[in-house]
């Protein structure tokens, strides 16, 4: 019998397991462990000056990508395709990503509130020999929010280790008029953009 193909996901992200899941996709989650080289334990994440915010988004996810690829070569594990995928938002050109702290998630949700602003997520796959990336980019507005519904928010702990300091797929949904682009994107992984790459490195779903 064919073995199944199996993909590693360089994420800690529950929702990208998730997504994964529900196309059906098998992987194993490859995260940095002690004790190994110190320089890939977390990607540099500070954008470089005058830095677009899609090329910026881009780089990070093709980063994570290949810095998985050297963690498989590493541990001496199975050589297969590794994906990464990264993701922030953009308001009036400026790069929002995680909050540091509830403070800083109570200012970033009232700079969102009332007003539309762009959600940017990359995937990326690499299997060692070539790299590849695509970009989804979908545009989200919020309705006014009241500043007790916002401390409320913030103190349910939910934004805490979110781009935009909310999370679509929580609570977060009520804030939500509208949105145009992925759905799947915006929580973190656009599935038609996966869908592609995968199939570009052989993984028929």
């Amino acid at each position: 019998m064919p073995l199944t193909p199996r993909i590693y996901l360089a994420s800690k992200s529950p929702r990208r397991r998730e997504l994964l899941r529900q196309i059906g996709v098998n992987f194993d989650v490859l995260t940095f462990r002690s004790g190994e080289r110190g320089e890939d334990a977390d990607v540099d994440e500070t954008p470089f000056r005058d830095e677009a915010v899609d090329r910026y988004v881009e780089r990070l996810a093709l980063a994570k990508a290949e810095a998985g690829t050297r963690r498989v070569i590493w541990r001496k594990l199975m050589l297969r395709p590794v994906l990464a995928a990264d993701t922030t938002i953009e308001l009036d050109g400026a790069i929002i990503g995680k909050p540091a702290d509830a403070a800083e998630a109570q200012e970033i949700l009232k700079r969102l509130s009332g007003r539309s602003h762009r959600v940017l997520t990359a995937v990326a796959m690499s299997d060692g020999e070539r790299t590849r990336s695509r970009l989804s980019v979908s545009e989200v507005r919020f309705r006014t929010l009241p500043e007790q519904e916002i401390r409320r928010y913030v103190a349910s702990g939910e934004p805490m280790d979110k781009a935009g300091a909310y999370g679509i797929q929580g609570h977060a949904a009520l804030f939500v008029e509208e949105i145009r682009g992925s759905y799947s994107g915006i929580m973190g992984l656009p599935l038609f953009d996966t869908g592609i790459l995968l199939e570009t490195f052989g993984y028929t779903l």
